[in-house]
């Protein structure tokens, strides 16, 4: 025996679902037994699973590295894009630090040089990517100039560059250490202008 398809149906207010009109009052008294509306998100859940929903779903929680708090569907989010205390890796030297720190450290670290074994020139870090890719003209001075020189010269010249990660440990420390002193002396100074400006 087929059913109507036509069917007149009305939607729960607790749980959205189309229910035939004529069991609207029945399904509405039971929803109402068992289910609620999250007031939070709108989502259906067992009443008696409701407190555990909002404690796991909605509750304030604080970040473990800034402290800040937030609800906790968002914390996974906080840490891995927004807290300024996650770890990140600098694109000098990639060493970690927190994502508070990285410009200062990068202001210094990117103003280090490098020898390029193109054009034999020191470059800054920071300008390193975009010399690569017009270091030609150094490139077309030693070919024009390897007439004139000897095949270990020419084997030094056309030696495959020194990547950026196989920077010398001890030049990564003294960098690290430098800019560890630099930031710590810049917030001494800031520290004695603020006692000086307190002073009556």
């Amino acid at each position: 025996m087929a059913v109507a398809s036509d069917q007149a149906t009305s939607i729960c207010s607790y749980c959205d679902r189309a229910i035939p009109s004529s069991n609207l009052d029945l399904h509405v008294a039971h929803c109402s037994r068992k289910l609620e509306k999250c007031k939070i998100c709108g989502d259906v859940v067992p009443k008696k699973h409701a407190e555990e929903h909002f404690l796991s779903t909605h509750a304030p929680v604080a970040c473990s590295l800034c402290s800040e708090t937030m609800e906790r569907e968002v914390l996974g989010v906080h840490k891995g894009e927004n807290c300024p205390q996650r770890i990140v890796t600098c694109e000098y030297c990639e060493f970690p630090l927190p994502a508070i720190d990285l410009f200062k450290h990068q202001e210094v670290c990117g103003n280090r040089t490098e020898l390029c074994h193109m054009c034999s020139r020191y470059i800054r870090l920071r300008e390193r990517d975009v010399h690569e890719s017009r270091c030609n003209g150094g490139t077309n001075i030693i070919a024009e100039s390897s007439r004139n020189t000897s095949p270990a010269e020419r084997d030094h010249h056309d030696a495959p560059r020194r990547q950026p990660h196989e920077a010398s440990r001890k030049r990564l420390l003294f960098t690290i250490a430098i800019t560890g002193v630099a930031v710590l002396f810049g917030s001494l100074i800031f520290q004695k202008k603020a006692e000086h400006s307190q002073m009556p």
